[in-house]
């Protein structure tokens, strides 16, 4: 108990009295002092408590530390005067309640003025030990958060992660963040500051920012509901509403329509109809216009967000959307889209951030087949030891190894890991033996990816791997076409990696070692052959439309006629053959495909003719019957036009002696 609170006690017992400062064994002077640094004391504390109570409803330990070493420095204090019995309190007077003014001791105006040099004296000089430990409020808080976190940091500064593999951050879907942590606040931001949003845009989104120049959002008739619960796994589906799915229909007729113009004016009467937004940005990227293309899959993205239920979770990675249904394809389709602008846009972090999210909503389907692309933004992310865990957990239960590109990343995420030297000696050389084994394996599994990779990064290739057969072109003829497509795709895609000197030297060594090994007969050859030729058949569905959507000229060359022959709409690439229908569009009565010229004639001559009239409720009507009545129409839209024919009479000119034509 503080001397403060000793007095106190003592001059409630004795009523009016003062207590004697001699009987504390002080001077008066002395014990002024005292009183200021126990007020100090415990100001601090009690600011720490409201701090750490206010933020998480707990103490973080950093404050019980500086709380404790104060409450211990005034128990040593008062043991030193001596243990005081507690008395039953009196006089009406309340445990903790101040004394009146005419209770207190009175003090002159000479204490006060030495009270106010000391304090400035004390700052001037510097903070005392305790001081040091206290820290400004906000600083305190940014620890608790950091203490509260979801990685935990062990003394050897290395962060174990914890978290599940597929664990989304919020902090990376902001694309801001890692252009910030390249080049910095000022050259990301530069001058300008921050606006408050206006009043159309002030609703908070994770996925994209809205901007001040997009229409005012409104409800657009997009819910989303829960279906189920199994297992831990949150089971949703997006739903349209009447008024959505009458403007969906609307854009299906636009579509049809094979014209552009009728969707941009479809949006602007729903700025915010998802699959309008998808279909003309892959308007304007054909255009080569990428500004505006993004900002649209950002206008998708923010208008089924702001329709997300309220237990749906980004970060969770327990959220499921099943693709089959058509209301849940757009979400999928806004994400792959933006996480390509992403990369293009030099933020690998943040697109594998989105793609992990992809992978997430369906891990075990993977409708955009988001693995084949997962591995190269692992690597130009820098997130080796992401890679590498992704590999060991799922290789068992996918067979990983069985892509070309895991097979082939993987042993370079291996080497890369090797070449960084914060890393101890003997894990580097470990990494890198590692790394070789898998690139051998890779190799012996797929022999055709060698020489399209060497030739995409531009290097000639030594004589002996030239006119060894099993790198040469039977190689890449024999290949069944399905893994022909998953070949292309990862050499397209992910040759800029392999261009550095040191990647080239260690691959080179491999190829060494493996005709060392085809050439002494290892029966990893033939096993390895026989794999190709019966696992790589036919391609699933959604490794064509991960390659449409791609736009990789080399395996969008591969693709098969079926697919290529087809339609391929980019709201909606390739919907799946089990799809469930929640709504159907109505039938139109479409004009049939076999008119004659002159029908097509009269058409363009007079709208509101049809020579093959209504829905025929008689399919058995005599030809002459039908041919009365084409003429009768006929004969009706011409009495129609003529009658709507006016001749205008020539403009009379009143004055008499100008000289016009008319009589």
């Amino acid at each position: 108990m503080s001397r403060r609170a000793l007095r106190r006690l003592r001059g409630e017992q004795r009523g009016q009295e003062e207590p004697g400062l001699g009987q504390l064994g002080l001077e008066p002077e002395q014990a002024r002092e005292e009183d200021e640094e126990e007020e100090e004391k415990e100001e601090r504390e009690t600011r720490l408590l409201a701090a750490g109570k206010g933020s998480r409803g707990q103490i973080p330990a950093g404050e019980q530390r500086v709380a404790a070493r104060l409450r211990e420095q005034d128990l040593a204090g008062g043991s030193s005067e001596g243990a005081v019995p507690q008395e039953t309190k009196g006089n009406g007077q309340r445990d903790g309640e101040e004394a009146q003014p005419d209770q207190m001791p009175r003090m002159s105006n000479k204490p006060r003025k030495k009270k106010k040099k000391r304090k400035s004296k004390k700052t001037s000089a510097g903070e005392t030990l305790e001081d040091n430990e206290l820290e400004d409020i906000d600083s305190l808080l940014e620890k608790i958060e950091d203490t509260n976190g979801l990685s935990q940091q062990t003394q050897s500064g290395i962060i174990t992660d914890s978290r599940p593999l597929l664990y989304v951050e919020h902090r990376n879907l902001n694309p801001e963040n890692e252009l910030k942590r390249y080049f910095g606040a000022r050259a990301v931001l530069g001058d300008q500051r921050p606006r408050p949003r206006q009043r159309h845009c002030a609703r908070s989104t994770w996925l994209t920012a809205p901007n001040n120049t997009w229409p005012r959002y409104s409800r657009t008739g997009i819910a989303m509901q829960l279906l189920d619960t199994r297992r831990g796994v949150q089971h949703f589906t997006f739903e349209h509403h009447r008024e959505y799915q009458q403007v969906q229909f609307k854009f299906l007729d636009a579509v049809e329509s094979m014209d552009p113009n009728n969707i941009v004016l479809l949006l602007q009467m729903n700025p915010y109809h998802v699959d309008s937004l998808l279909q003309l940005s892959d308007v304007f990227q054909m255009q080569e216009d990428q500004e505006m293309a993004r900002d649209l899959i950002e206008r998708a993205l923010y208008s089924l967000e702001c329709t997300f239920h309220p237990v749906f979770s980004l970060t969770s990675g327990s959220c499921r959307l099943d693709y089959r249904r058509p209301e849940n394809r757009a979400f999928f389709l806004a994400l792959f889209k933006h996480l390509m602008f992403l990369e293009k846009r030099g933020c690998p972090r943040t697109a594998l951030e989105f793609c992990k999210l992809i992978l997430s909503l369906d891990p075990e389907n993977d409708p955009l087949c988001v693995l084949l692309l997962i591995d190269f933004l692992s690597l130009r992310a820098r997130e080796y030891s992401f890679l590498t865990r992704l590999f060991q957990e799922w290789e068992s239960p996918r067979n990983l190894s069985q892509l070309p590109n895991f097979a082939f990343s993987v042993p370079l995420a291996y080497f890369f890991l090797s070449q960084q030297q914060e890393h101890p000696e003997l894990e580097r050389s470990q990494a890198r033996e590692r790394g070789s084994q898998l690139l051998q394996l890779a190799l012996l599994m797929f022999p055709a990816v060698l020489m399209p990779l060497l030739d995409q990064c531009s290097v000639q290739p030594d004589a002996r791997v030239t006119s060894h057969p099993f790198f040469g072109l039977s190689a890449q003829v024999t290949q069944p076409p399905a893994l022909t497509q998953l070949t292309s795709l990862y050499v397209g895609r992910t040759h800029c990696l392999w261009k550095d000197p040191a990647v080239m030297a260690w691959l080179e060594t491999n190829v060494h070692e493996v005709l060392r090994a085809v050439d002494a007969g290892d029966p990893r050859v033939k096993e390895a052959e026989c794999k190709r030729y019966t696992r790589y058949q036919r391609a699933p569905r959604n490794i064509y439309r991960h390659i449409i959507l791609s736009e990789i000229k080399e395996a969008t060359a591969a693709l098969p006629l079926e697919v290529t022959s087809q339609p391929v709409m980019g709201f909606d690439p390739l919907p799946p053959l089990d799809s469930i229908i929640s709504y159907t569009r109505p039938e139109r009565t479409n004009p049939p495909a076999n008119e004659s010229t002159l029908s097509l004639f009269f058409r363009s001559l007079l709208p509101n003719f049809n020579l093959q009239g209504e829905v025929r409720h008689d399919e058995e009507a005599g030809a002459g019957q039908d041919l009365n009545q084409g003429v009768n129409r006929l004969m009706a839209a011409m009495r129609d036009m003529l009658a709507n024919i006016q001749f205008q009479e020539p403009p009379r000119d009143d004055n008499p002696e100008g000289d016009g034509d008319w009589d």
